[in-house]
């Protein structure tokens, strides 16, 4: 087990911000405020992010705020996937299915395969459950066709043999398993690479920035008046173009615009719990509860995530939190095929929620698309909310295409139509991670010690190469390549590397979104004192 530095000497840790770190709050808010931007993005969700990276492609000058950290809300607590949606073939989006796989395997195979890892799934199908074999055999089948076979063909498997690979699987009154393919991420990990896309390609960005007003000019939005929730600070940022992309908050900002502007969203929310495993998982479950809900079961970050809900959400966005009824749903619509022994609420670990922004009207949530919808206020402000994380590319590109399409060309002709971007430009860091986990293993400084297995697994799988310049850090500073906790793999390095590269501003920022820690259970307040500290030490 590796030794701990102290609280005391924790501090020292760091302290000289690398070369090319990002330039400090106080440089980029005057840079926000003196110049003027083609596009202020509103939000530093996943669609903001990839809306501001595709502009920035573009040759537009963009600024992308948010009032919490990037990935903060919603973008950071989705189930963990990227894929093409089997539920959707119930009703007949087979078009859908098939863009949505285009996406996937566009993200896992060429645009970040260093963030995206391969999952099998197994559909149990239990005596009286709401599918047969048969019609779950044709389904898979035609899933995996709609792939184009990328992930193996779809298929009926014996129950001895998925009890094999999912050895805490029910295997009371099952009848058969059905197998597909599709793709995990770690969110979070993703939606920061994207920032780090967009700013690379010339983007300022800011976070902890709340929008307090909007700016007009003769009737039309053209800016925001923002205040820095670190420093206190007021400043202001002018654009010839908003976009507001703040997810569940997005009527909020069409208010400022436009205090009569209607509802056009709703809200519906998706709670998850993460729980130690009890043993090791080959495969993940998709457990149907009835005809077009599935419960997950997903081996993720050596854990196992469990979820979701889906139901009707009106309160505050910033209040949505797991409540008990949430854990007893997910554990008992687990129970159906897991066994009891994984499903002890001593296990669990953390539990998060997030709020699906679908389009307003009527009907079970459950039920309802999971598409785009873009806007256009009365002062010109466009909005943009809802869709799928596993087409966040797919969205950048069409409300990019959108802005071309705006009557009177606000954003002029000097820029590059989206049509003749790369299509599958790679995301920071793009490697293959065993590639860079074989390097961090053997490419040891001399007589530093030798990196611990998990810990360059765990770089290599959320940094691609981006974690060489980590292991540098830790090859600097011995302390540095110390866990932060004994029972997780991430090093105080991540910890320098997220304030000095990735923005980070506050303990949750590193242990929620920049490291696992929070979902392991470790956020004790010891590791966030000394996080704390090691943030303070800019």
């Amino acid at each position: 087990m590796t030794s701990q530095p102290t609280l005391q000497s924790v501090p020292a840790l760091g302290t000289r911000p690398a070369a090319g770190s990002n330039p400090s709050r106080a440089e980029t808010r005057e840079q926000l405020s003196k110049a003027s931007y083609d596009l202020l993005v509103i939000g530093g969700g996943i669609l903001g992010i990839s809306t501001a990276w595709h502009a920035a492609q573009s040759g537009l000058r963009v600024a992308l705020v948010d009032s919490g950290d990037f990935a903060g809300a919603t973008s950071s607590a989705s189930s963990k996937l990227l894929h093409g949606g089997l539920r959707y073939l119930q009703t007949g989006a087979v078009k859908l299915v098939a863009e949505n796989h285009f996406e996937r395997r566009a993200v896992s195979r060429q645009v970040a395969p260093h963030l995206a890892n391969p999952l099998t799934f197994y559909l149990p199908v239990y005596k009286g459950g709401p599918h047969g074999a048969a019609k779950l055999g044709a389904g898979v089948f035609a899933y995996s066709a709609l792939s184009a076979f990328g992930d193996g063909v779809g298929h009926l498997l014996s129950p001895a043999k998925a009890a094999q690979d999912v050895p805490e699987l029910r295997t009371d009154n099952l009848k058969a398993v059905a197998v597909y393919g599709d793709d995990q991420m770690n969110d979070s990990r993703m939606a920061l690479m994207t920032v780090r896309a967009a700013v690379e390609s010339g983007a300022v960005v800011l976070n902890h920035a709340e929008v307090t007003g909007l700016r007009f000019t003769r009737g039309r939005v053209t800016g925001a008046e923002l205040r820095d929730r670190r420093s206190g600070d007021e400043f202001g940022v002018n654009a010839r173009l908003v976009l507001n992309a703040t997810g569940p908050w997005v009527d909020h900002l069409r208010r400022m615009e436009d205090a009569g502007a209607a509802p056009s969203i709703r809200l519906s929310k998706g709670a998850h719990l993460v729980l130690k495993r009890t043993a090791p998982w080959k495969a993940a479950l998709a457990t149907p509860i009835d005809k077009y809900r599935i419960t997950f079961a997903l081996p993720w970050e050596d854990m196992l995530l469990l979820g979701t809900t889906d139901e009707e959400y009106e309160g505050d966005p910033a209040d949505v939190a797991v409540n008990d009824r949430d854990t007893a749903q997910i554990l008992d619509e687990a129970a159906f095929s897991i066994r009891d022994q994984q499903l002890d609420r001593d296990l669990i670990t953390y539990a998060f929620a997030g709020l699906r922004v679908l389009p307003g009207g009527p009907g079970d949530t459950a039920k309802a698309k999971r598409e785009t919808v873009v806007t256009e206020g009365r002062g010109g402000m466009l909005s943009v909310a809802g869709g799928k994380w596993t087409t966040f590319r797919h969205i950048g590109r069409t409300v990019m295409r959108k802005l071309q399409e705006l009557p009177g060309h606000p954003l002029g002709d000097d820029f590059e139509p989206v049509a003749s971007l790369p299509k599958k430009l790679p995301l920071p860091g793009v490697a293959n991670p065993r590639a860079v986990a074989h390097r961090l293993l053997t490419d040891r400084p001399a007589p530093g010690p030798r990196m611990a297995a998990d810990t360059a697994r765990h770089l290599a799988t959320h940094y691609g190469s981006l974690a060489f310049d980590i292991a540098r850090l830790a090859n600097e500073d011995p302390r540095l390549g110390e866990r932060v906790h004994p029972d997780a793999p991430e090093i105080w390095a991540q910890v320098v590397y997220a304030r000095d590269h990735e923005w980070a501003q506050t303990p949750d920022d590193v242990l929620r979104r920049r490291t696992t820690l929070t979902i392991r259970g470790l956020a004790t307040d010891e590791v966030r004192a000394k996080v704390q500290d090691v943030l303070d030490a800019e």
